[in-house]
């Protein structure tokens, strides 16, 4: 099915952009077999039906690379730590290095649950002609689907139009749905940590190795001819890619080197990590957005 609704894109489908492997309208299709009579009498999928689109959606989509990205245990820390300050750099989102991504996420925890890691991949929206990114948490106990609206807006107000937006889908299924302001400042302060490891995936340059095979850097695989047409096939196992290898290194040098500055009259200490987002080009030309993570570092310490 997946192939047949591909094959259809900008046909007999609406078209959508290269960046999205497929919208989740495609994915309610295939949840939907065995349900078609009552979605084409105007009934909606149940509720746990509704989910497995989301998990679907991910899960299929990552299908096809299955890139699991193993962060140095420093640097998803410093990472985590940086909070991401006004509007959520949405253009550089669509770098995804893959369709879909997951990263592991050793330590942490979603609403007390172990998080093991998460799925990422960017969805279109079809009907809102609207652009948003769709997370699946790996927890112990379940894989949670998390949508996040994408646009000139904070990460808080991303979860509070997702809030919104869930509220209303809950009302046309006549189901309870209550929009805490409380729970969406709490939820916005737990993806914050999640969206800056997405967002160092796709910054200018980096750190991305593979360990067996050194130099080589992830990317969306490319469809094959066959006798049925172009065909994309799954990857026959998953790869695992090294992020931070070499930053997490210069990270543990910058603490180790904190530790022995003694005795000077400003106190040294080490910056937090940030986020650097500036333009590149003629005023009046073409211009390049470039976004990038600044690393910690030692102010008052004396070295360079």
């Amino acid at each position: 099915m997946v192939d047949e609704l591909r094959a259809d894109k900008g046909r007999g489908l609406p078209d959508w952009p290269a960046w999205c492997f497929m919208p989740m309208a495609g994915w309610y299709a295939v949840v939907s077999q065995g349900n078609i009579d009552k979605l084409l009498s105007g009934s909606r999928l149940p509720p746990h039906l509704i989910i497995d689109v989301g998990r679907l959606a991910a899960i299929g989509t990552w299908r096809y690379s299955q890139g699991i990205y193993r962060l140095d245990a420093d640097l998803q820390a410093a990472i985590a730590d940086t909070i991401i300050v006004g509007d959520i750099p949405s253009e550089v989102l669509f770098r995804l290095p893959e369709w879909c991504v997951y990263i592991e996420t050793p330590g942490r925890t979603w609403c007390g649950d172990a998080l093991h890691g998460f799925w990422c991949h960017l969805e279109f929206d079809v009907n809102a002609q609207r652009n948003e990114l769709r997370l699946l948490l790996d927890t112990e106990q379940s894989l949670i689907p998390v949508p996040v609206h994408i646009g000139p807006w904070t990460v808080t107000e991303a979860i509070d139009r997702m809030a919104s937006e869930a509220a209303k889908q809950a009302g046309l299924a006549n189901l309870p749905f209550d929009k805490n302001p409380e729970q969406v400042q709490q939820l916005a302060a737990d993806i914050n940590p999640l969206i800056s490891m997405l967002l160092y995936l796709c910054s200018d340059e980096p750190d991305i190795d593979d360990a067996r095979v050194p130099g080589s850097s992830p990317s969306r695989p490319k469809p094959v001819k066959t006798k049925k047409g172009w065909r994309i096939f799954p990857a026959e196992k998953p790869r695992i890619w090294i992020v931070g290898g070499k930053i997490g290194a210069q990270l543990r040098q910058s603490q180790a080197d904190l530790a022995e500055q003694t005795g000077r009259s400003v106190k040294a200490h080490l910056r937090r990590g940030h986020w650097h987002g500036f333009w590149k080009g003629p005023r009046e030309g073409e211009r390049k957005f470039f976004y990038r993570w600044m690393m910690p570092m030692i102010i008052g310490g004396g070295h360079d």
